[in-house]
């Protein structure tokens, strides 16, 4: 397994949960990988684990820590030639609580940070030729729902911006795609039970289900793939047109 070989990774928010389960997959095939990620410990802990790989302490929505942690990769490895923009948060309340402060959060990490870390990647990409952006969205961006008002917004917009910069920089040779993952069995949602979401394939997916695409998409075996939308989720979108 050394599809990714030689090839140099950052992954943000991936020190612990789906983003580690990314950051494992892309070394497998064998990435070098920028764990990036406010969380210093664990984001240390894995980089001493897999051989190769580098910890950068990051908070994706701001600007000069994403310069610096770009900086920093070119330094160690010479190039970048895979970001995936994984880190996210998610908050809900009905609308008319639903406060600017809750909205600028999920708006800052989930729609900014990816924004400046498509834009921080860029010019070395441009110059090598090559890359790929993995922009993880959500079946949140294919559809409306209630009381995720901002986490909603936010990854609809993701996947604009991914459309958006697959145009622009299509003759760069850089390809900017977008990952939707359905329900995942995280931390974060074992209050939720899935039998309510009518899960076609019949079981919540889990955070290994969700890496092939990731892989997929950063590698050559995608050369020909740009401002696509991988969703991920079982079928739980399957009678959802997308537009």
């Amino acid at each position: 397994m050394n599809g990714l070989a030689g090839r140099t990774a950052i992954v943000t928010g991936g020190a612990r949960g789906i983003g580690e389960v990314y950051v494992r997959a892309l070394h497998a095939e064998g990435a070098r990988v920028v764990i990036a990620d406010v969380l210093a410990g664990e984001g240390k802990a894995l980089a001493d684990e897999l051989e190769g790989s580098r910890f950068c302490e990051l908070d994706v929505s701001d600007e000069a820590a994403w310069d610096a942690a770009v900086a920093a990769t070119l330094d160690a490895f010479g190039a970048v030639d895979v970001l995936v923009n994984n880190a996210g948060i998610a908050n809900a309340a009905p609308i008319e609580h639903f406060t600017l402060a809750k909205w600028n959060a999920v708006i800052a990490v989930n729609l900014t940070g990816t924004f400046l870390g498509c834009r921080a990647v860029v010019p070395a990409m441009k110059a090598a030729g090559r890359g790929s952006i993995v922009n993880v969205s959500s079946v949140e961006g294919l559809r409306g729902s209630e009381r995720l008002h901002g986490y909603t917004a936010s990854k609809f917009g993701v996947r604009g911006l991914t459309k958006s910069l697959a145009v622009e920089l299509g003759p760069d040779g850089v390809r900017v795609n977008s990952v939707h993952p359905g329900f995942v069995r995280t931390g974060m949602t074992t209050r939720i039970d899935p039998a309510r979401l009518q899960i076609p394939l019949g079981r919540p997916g889990a955070p290994g289900d969700l890496a092939g695409a990731v892989v997929f998409l950063a590698g050559d075996a995608s050369a020909y793939v740009t401002g696509a939308e991988i969703v991920v989720d079982g079928g739980m979108t399957a009678g959802i047109p997308h537009t």
